[in-house]
Protein backbone atom coordinates (compact mmCIF):
# COMPACT_ATOMS: atom_id res chain seq x y z
CA UNK A 1 0.00 0.00 0.00
CA UNK A 2 1.30 3.46 -0.97
CA UNK A 3 2.17 5.69 1.95
CA UNK A 4 -0.12 8.73 2.33
CA UNK A 5 1.05 12.17 1.25
CA UNK A 6 2.33 14.04 4.32
CA UNK A 7 1.07 17.62 4.65
CA UNK A 8 2.16 20.51 6.86
CA UNK A 9 -0.34 23.38 7.26
CA UNK A 10 1.02 26.89 7.85
CA UNK A 11 -1.24 29.80 8.79
CA UNK A 12 -1.30 32.31 11.64
CA UNK A 13 -5.01 31.73 12.25
CA UNK A 14 -5.83 28.59 14.22
CA UNK A 15 -9.33 28.29 12.76
CA UNK A 16 -7.95 28.35 9.22
CA UNK A 17 -5.45 25.63 10.08
CA UNK A 18 -8.19 23.56 11.69
CA UNK A 19 -10.42 23.93 8.65
CA UNK A 20 -7.72 22.82 6.23
CA UNK A 21 -6.79 19.96 8.52
CA UNK A 22 -10.39 18.77 8.71
CA UNK A 23 -10.73 18.81 4.91
CA UNK A 24 -7.50 16.91 4.29
CA UNK A 25 -7.69 14.43 7.16
CA UNK A 26 -10.77 12.67 5.79
CA UNK A 27 -8.83 11.66 2.67
CA UNK A 28 -7.22 8.24 3.00
CA UNK A 29 -4.23 9.19 0.86
CA UNK A 30 -3.45 12.40 2.78
CA UNK A 31 -2.02 12.80 6.28
CA UNK A 32 -1.68 16.10 8.15
CA UNK A 33 1.58 15.73 10.08
CA UNK A 34 1.74 19.15 11.69
CA UNK A 35 0.73 22.80 11.85
CA UNK A 36 2.76 26.01 12.09
CA UNK A 37 1.63 29.56 12.82
CA UNK A 38 4.48 31.50 11.15
CA UNK A 39 7.11 31.07 8.47
CA UNK A 40 10.01 30.43 10.82
CA UNK A 41 8.14 27.62 12.54
CA UNK A 42 7.19 26.29 9.10
CA UNK A 43 10.83 25.98 8.07
CA UNK A 44 11.74 24.30 11.37
CA UNK A 45 8.86 21.83 11.24
CA UNK A 46 9.50 21.04 7.59
CA UNK A 47 13.04 20.01 8.48
CA UNK A 48 11.80 18.01 11.47
CA UNK A 49 8.67 16.34 10.05
CA UNK A 50 9.66 16.00 6.38
CA UNK A 51 6.22 16.60 4.84
CA UNK A 52 5.73 16.05 1.12
CA UNK A 53 3.63 19.19 0.70
CA UNK A 54 3.43 22.42 2.70
CA UNK A 55 0.28 24.55 2.52
CA UNK A 56 1.68 28.05 3.08
CA UNK A 57 -0.05 31.28 4.05
CA UNK A 58 1.59 34.50 2.82
CA UNK A 59 1.18 37.19 5.47
CA UNK A 60 2.38 35.92 8.86
CA UNK A 61 4.45 37.24 11.78
CA UNK A 62 8.15 36.47 12.37
CA UNK A 63 8.73 35.28 8.79
CA UNK A 64 6.31 35.61 5.88
CA UNK A 65 5.27 32.75 3.64
CA UNK A 66 7.33 33.90 0.66
CA UNK A 67 10.61 33.79 2.57
CA UNK A 68 9.66 30.50 4.21
CA UNK A 69 8.86 29.04 0.80
CA UNK A 70 12.19 30.22 -0.57
CA UNK A 71 14.10 28.51 2.25
CA UNK A 72 12.12 25.28 2.06
CA UNK A 73 12.48 24.99 -1.71
CA UNK A 74 16.15 26.02 -1.73
CA UNK A 75 16.97 23.10 0.56
CA UNK A 76 14.67 20.75 -1.37
CA UNK A 77 12.70 19.94 1.78
CA UNK A 78 9.18 19.83 0.35
CA UNK A 79 6.86 21.16 -2.34
CA UNK A 80 4.88 24.27 -1.42
CA UNK A 81 1.35 25.34 -2.28
CA UNK A 82 0.70 28.96 -1.38
CA UNK A 83 -2.80 29.73 -0.10
CA UNK A 84 -3.91 33.29 0.46
CA UNK A 85 -6.96 35.54 0.56
CA UNK A 86 -4.94 38.21 -1.23
CA UNK A 87 -5.67 38.06 -4.94
CA UNK A 88 -2.75 40.33 -5.83
CA UNK A 89 -0.07 40.01 -8.47
CA UNK A 90 2.87 40.76 -6.18
CA UNK A 91 2.05 37.75 -4.00
CA UNK A 92 1.58 35.54 -7.05
CA UNK A 93 4.88 36.37 -8.70
CA UNK A 94 6.85 36.50 -5.45
CA UNK A 95 5.52 33.06 -4.54
CA UNK A 96 6.31 31.55 -7.92
CA UNK A 97 9.72 33.23 -7.86
CA UNK A 98 10.39 31.65 -4.47
CA UNK A 99 9.78 28.24 -6.01
CA UNK A 100 6.20 27.46 -5.01
CA UNK A 101 4.68 24.59 -6.97
CA UNK A 102 1.13 25.86 -6.67
CA UNK A 103 -0.94 28.89 -5.83
CA UNK A 104 -4.60 28.81 -4.79
CA UNK A 105 -6.87 31.31 -3.12
CA UNK A 106 -8.20 30.37 0.30
CA UNK A 107 -11.76 30.52 -1.00
CA UNK A 108 -11.11 27.50 -3.24
CA UNK A 109 -13.54 24.72 -2.39
CA UNK A 110 -12.53 21.58 -0.54
CA UNK A 111 -12.32 19.49 -3.70
CA UNK A 112 -9.87 21.88 -5.34
CA UNK A 113 -7.75 22.04 -2.19
CA UNK A 114 -7.46 18.26 -2.09
CA UNK A 115 -6.73 18.12 -5.83
CA UNK A 116 -4.03 20.77 -5.39
CA UNK A 117 -2.22 18.77 -2.72
CA UNK A 118 -2.40 15.59 -4.77
CA UNK A 119 -1.23 17.31 -7.96
CA UNK A 120 1.73 19.01 -6.32
CA UNK A 121 2.70 15.85 -4.45
CA UNK A 122 2.73 14.10 -7.82
CA UNK A 123 5.25 16.57 -9.19
CA UNK A 124 2.89 18.85 -11.09
CA UNK A 125 2.78 22.62 -10.96
CA UNK A 126 -0.68 23.95 -10.15
CA UNK A 127 -2.18 27.35 -10.76
CA UNK A 128 -5.74 28.48 -10.44
CA UNK A 129 -7.09 29.73 -13.82
CA UNK A 130 -7.25 33.33 -12.60
CA UNK A 131 -3.62 33.11 -11.54
CA UNK A 132 -2.63 31.54 -14.86
CA UNK A 133 -4.12 34.48 -16.73
CA UNK A 134 -2.08 37.00 -14.73
CA UNK A 135 1.10 34.98 -15.22
CA UNK A 136 0.44 35.09 -18.96
CA UNK A 137 -0.14 38.83 -18.95
CA UNK A 138 3.00 39.47 -16.89
CA UNK A 139 5.31 37.19 -18.86
CA UNK A 140 4.15 37.76 -22.44
CA UNK A 141 3.68 41.50 -22.53
CA UNK A 142 0.84 43.72 -23.75
CA UNK A 143 -1.64 42.74 -26.48
CA UNK A 144 -0.18 43.10 -29.97
CA UNK A 145 3.19 41.63 -29.05
CA UNK A 146 4.70 38.17 -28.90
CA UNK A 147 1.85 35.73 -29.60
CA UNK A 148 -0.19 38.22 -31.61
CA UNK A 149 2.76 38.94 -33.89
CA UNK A 150 3.47 35.25 -34.30
CA UNK A 151 -0.15 34.49 -35.16
CA UNK A 152 -0.29 37.37 -37.67
CA UNK A 153 2.74 36.03 -39.51
CA UNK A 154 0.86 32.86 -40.43
CA UNK A 155 3.99 30.81 -39.81
CA UNK A 156 3.96 28.19 -37.07
CA UNK A 157 6.63 28.60 -34.43
CA UNK A 158 9.27 25.92 -35.11
CA UNK A 159 9.14 24.86 -31.47
CA UNK A 160 5.71 23.40 -32.15
CA UNK A 161 6.75 21.29 -35.14
CA UNK A 162 7.31 18.13 -33.09
CA UNK A 163 3.81 18.18 -31.60
CA UNK A 164 0.93 16.18 -33.04
CA UNK A 165 -2.31 18.02 -33.90
CA UNK A 166 -3.92 16.68 -30.70
CA UNK A 167 -0.95 17.78 -28.58
CA UNK A 168 -1.22 21.26 -30.10
CA UNK A 169 -4.89 21.32 -29.21
CA UNK A 170 -4.18 20.29 -25.62
CA UNK A 171 -1.45 22.91 -25.29
CA UNK A 172 -3.80 25.60 -26.56
CA UNK A 173 -6.51 24.70 -24.06
CA UNK A 174 -4.05 24.55 -21.18
CA UNK A 175 -2.84 27.97 -22.28
CA UNK A 176 -6.37 29.30 -21.88
CA UNK A 177 -6.30 28.24 -18.22
CA UNK A 178 -8.31 25.02 -18.44
CA UNK A 179 -7.61 22.18 -16.01
CA UNK A 180 -6.94 18.64 -17.23
CA UNK A 181 -10.53 17.69 -16.42
CA UNK A 182 -11.88 20.66 -18.38
CA UNK A 183 -9.63 19.85 -21.35
CA UNK A 184 -10.87 16.25 -21.27
CA UNK A 185 -14.49 17.40 -21.29
CA UNK A 186 -13.84 19.81 -24.15
CA UNK A 187 -12.14 17.16 -26.29
CA UNK A 188 -14.44 14.28 -25.27
CA UNK A 189 -11.56 12.12 -24.08
CA UNK A 190 -10.51 10.69 -20.71
CA UNK A 191 -8.50 12.75 -18.25
CA UNK A 192 -5.74 10.13 -18.37
CA UNK A 193 -5.45 10.73 -22.11
CA UNK A 194 -5.06 14.45 -21.53
CA UNK A 195 -2.33 13.80 -18.97
CA UNK A 196 -0.49 11.62 -21.48
CA UNK A 197 -0.70 14.30 -24.18
CA UNK A 198 0.46 16.98 -21.74
CA UNK A 199 3.38 14.82 -20.59
CA UNK A 200 4.39 14.43 -24.23
CA UNK A 201 4.18 18.18 -24.73
CA UNK A 202 6.40 18.80 -21.69
CA UNK A 203 8.96 16.25 -22.87
CA UNK A 204 9.07 17.39 -26.50
CA UNK A 205 9.28 21.09 -25.67
CA UNK A 206 11.55 20.63 -22.63
CA UNK A 207 9.09 22.35 -20.30
CA UNK A 208 9.29 22.10 -16.53
CA UNK A 209 5.66 22.73 -15.70
CA UNK A 210 2.27 24.12 -16.68
CA UNK A 211 3.36 27.74 -16.29
CA UNK A 212 6.07 27.33 -18.90
CA UNK A 213 3.60 25.59 -21.19
CA UNK A 214 1.15 28.49 -20.92
CA UNK A 215 3.83 31.08 -21.68
CA UNK A 216 5.13 29.13 -24.66
CA UNK A 217 1.61 28.79 -26.07
CA UNK A 218 1.31 32.57 -26.07
CA UNK A 219 4.80 33.25 -27.34
CA UNK A 220 4.27 30.82 -30.22
CA UNK A 221 0.98 32.44 -31.22
CA UNK A 222 -1.04 29.32 -30.51
CA UNK A 223 -3.49 31.47 -28.55
CA UNK A 224 -3.95 35.21 -28.09
CA UNK A 225 -4.21 37.24 -24.84
CA UNK A 226 -8.01 37.58 -24.99
CA UNK A 227 -8.43 33.82 -25.24
CA UNK A 228 -7.60 33.32 -21.57
CA UNK A 229 -10.13 35.75 -20.12
CA UNK A 230 -12.87 33.16 -19.88
CA UNK A 231 -11.69 29.53 -19.91
CA UNK A 232 -15.28 28.26 -20.04
CA UNK A 233 -16.28 29.92 -23.25
CA UNK A 234 -16.04 28.38 -26.73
Amino acid sequence: MTAPTRVLIVDDHRLVRSGFSLILSVEEDLEVVGEANDGAEAVRLTRELRPDVVLMDVQMPVMDGIEATRRIVADDLARVVILTTFDQDDYVFAGLGAGASGFLLKNADAEHLVEAVRAVAGGHALLAPEVTRRVIAQMTGPPGTNGAAAAASGVQDPRLDELTPRELEVLGLVGRGLSNAEVAARLFVGEATVKTHLSNVFAKLHLRDRVQAVVLAYEAGLILPGDAEDPSRD
